[in-house]
């Protein structure tokens, strides 16, 4: 008997490993493109550090690395090659000018949330070890500047703060100094993971991993050299400093960067620029579909769009290609891997773009493993994630028993997610292997239930869990959005829906109603918050 095929793809390896720098990238396109424009900002008037008067500042890319190697002498007159230094900010022109600076001098960039309270602060200054801090005095209703002052004694490896108001001018005043030699490998930033499960750790990633993996999503997108890419999605994260900042500079096209997200900024941005393409968490494109104005703007220029960061339903995949008159290209990964691992392609087949996360971008190998031994399962069985490569982190800043948890000895990054992977190699993402539930011995995967709850036409939002069961172990909780509050759906009408459809033993036993999910910056829904708000009875239960 033929053995069955095993869920594992060995790495394409017919585009190559960029031996580049975050440095090394941005020199290159201002060398065949100086006077191309590189970076324009868009921000609302009055917004930080860019009122009225200073709205859509622009850069070439002779400009923005000038900019760049003068941050970069400014760094070296304070700190030291392989030193860490934060950004706490929102999304700003100076934040990109920093991140190139930090790479030109050799220096770990460590990116903090700008949505951050005092302890979360505290704890990613802290655990990170960062001996510098560039940040904006005041974002929405935080003086950011205050927290800083309000922890800075408990954290006494921090010799240097620096507002980014008047940061330009003065690093434009800076003398020049020699910058180092820096290399592909060396760490570039710190990255926290985003805190689905609970504390965030760091994980270290390194130049070589985070240029060549932007080119190669930018390339599986359809992104065009010299073309347009509008994005709002935050900085602090790779999806917006990496993959978008360092995939627009691997083509020499333009960023727009938009300060904060709004639908309407951005829409008028994608019109107003012409751009090619647009980048944004299902939440975002969700956003922008329902703006009243959508209908109003002048898209025809968009060629492609891009999502990833969670789940991004079908029903949202096409009418985002439907009303935008575009391919939407799906991405999966995570930050440890930084980030993109699998990802569809504008050409696919339809059914493979509404319903897979795609093929595993080049140079990785992945397999769906068992997660008791490690070994592929079969093709089409479920199984976790796992990728091996060029763009793995170096591990989790100081916590070496957390790296082994997640790097194994023979190279294999354990994502924690699960997935199935059919015969061509295109991998489905079925959730996180911590959320999975374990009932009486069997095994119920949330993502199939929520699917199903979502398919129900009360039901805005849905989020799947496992509580706590002296008898079972673990008993299946769901907690709803209602599509509207004033009419929830009641327990014993979802009980009867899913009854059609699914086995008994993954029917939810506990029902609860609540006004929002909890989800982190990039959208994906904070599962451990849910526990704790169902531990202490925050939530009410359907009636």
């Amino acid at each position: 008997m033929t053995p069955p095929a095993l869920s594992y793809r060995p790495a394409d390896t017919s585009r190559p490993v960029l031996d580049l720098t975050l440095g090394d990238i941005l020199r290159q396109a201002a060398s065949t493109d100086p006077d191309r424009l590189a970076l324009i900002e868009a921000a609302p008037p009055g917004a930080v550090l860019s009122g009225a008067d200073r709205t859509d500042r622009t850069w070439t890319y002779a400009q923005l690395l000038d900019d760049a190697e003068h941050a970069a002498s400014w760094l070296t007159e304070r700190f030291a090659p392989g030193e860490h230094i934060a950004v706490w900010a929102p999304n700003l022109p100076e934040w990109v000018i920093l991140q190139y600076g930090a790479a030109l001098a050799g220096h770990v960039l460590v990116t903090v949330n700008p949505a951050m309270r005092d302890a979360e602060l505290q704890h990613v200054l802290s655990q990170s070890g960062a001996v510098g801090l560039l940040l904006t005095d005041s974002f929405h209703d935080t003086d950011m500047a205050a927290a800083v002052e309000r922890i800075r004694s408990g954290l006494p490896r921090l010799r240097v703060q620096a507002s980014f108001t008047g940061w330009l001018a003065d690093i434009r005043r800076t003398t020049r100094a020699p910058l180092p030699s820096v290399d592909p490998g060396a760490a570039a930033q710190i990255q926290y993971t985003s805190g689905t499960t609970g504390t965030p750790k760091g994980a270290v990633l390194h130049h070589r991993g985070l240029v060549t993996n932007a080119a190669f999503v930018a390339a599986r997108a359809g992104f065009p050299r010299h073309g347009t890419w509008v994005s709002a999605l935050p900085l602090f994260h790779t999806a917006g400093c990496d993959l978008t900042v360092l995939g627009v500079a691997a083509n020499a096209g333009t960023l727009v960067l938009v300060q904060v997200f709004q639908p309407d900024l951005v829409l008028e941005a994608l019109q107003k620029h012409r751009a090619d393409f647009f980048g944004g968490v299902p939440v975002m494109l969700s956003a922008l579909l329902n703006h009243p104005s959508f209908d109003s703007h002048d898209l025809s220029a968009c060629s492609a769009v891009l999502s990833g960061g969670d789940r991004v339903p079908p029903e949202l995949i096409a009418e985002t290609e439907r009303r935008f008159g575009v391919r939407l290209s799906v991405l999966y990964g995570q930050t440890e891997l930084s980030p993109a691992v699998t990802q569809t392609a504008p050409d696919d087949d339809p059914d493979d773009r509404l319903h897979t996360a795609g093929r595993p971008l080049w140079q990785v190998e992945v397999k769906i493993a068992d997660p008791r031994g490690g070994d592929p399962v079969p093709v089409g069985e479920p199984g976790e994630i796992c990728a091996r490569g060029y763009q793995a982190m170096l591990g989790y800043h100081d916590l070496p028993d957390a790296t082994a948890q997640t790097l194994d000895p023979d190279g294999w990054l354990h994502t924690g997610d699960l997935g199935v992977m059919d015969e061509r190699g295109f991998v489905t993402v079925t959730g996180r292997l911590k959320d999975m539930i374990i009932r009486g011995g069997e095994n119920i995967y949330p993502a199939e239930i929520e699917a199903a709850l979502l398919a129900h036409p009360r039901v805005r939002q849905a989020a799947v869990l496992g509580v706590a069961d002296p008898h079972w172990g673990e008993q299946v909780a769901a907690v709803i959005i209602p599509a509207d509050h004033a009419d929830p759906p009641t327990a014993a009408e979802l009980h009867a829906h899913l009854r059609a459809t699914l086995a008994p033993h993954k029917t939810p036993r506990h029902w609860y109603s609540g006004d929002a999910i909890p989800a982190n910056a990039m959208g994906k829904i904070q599962k451990f918050l849910l526990r704790r708000q169902i531990g202490h009875g925050d939530l009410k239960p359907l009636p």
